[in-house]
């Protein structure tokens, strides 16, 4: 048996935490401006969707004389 293997274990375990810091750092900054770009686009679409629910005024019917 390796009687260095509980180190080995050890500094494997320390650079999945390190690894899993980073993803978490690099996570975070990459979701607020793709958060934000989802509003915005669901901003335009509420707009673009009352925009296309405007209609026309309808015309006064004739009189049938």
């Amino acid at each position: 048996m390796n009687p260095y293997a509980n180190e080995d274990m050890a500094w494997q375990r320390m650079k999945d935490m390190q690894l899993e810091a980073d993803n978490r750092r690099l996570m975070t900054g990459q979701t607020q401006p793709f958060l934000a770009a989802v509003r915005q686009v669901g901003a335009r679409m509420w707009h673009l969707a009352g925009v296309a629910m405007q209609r026309p005024p309808r015309r006064r019917p004739r009189s049938v004389a």
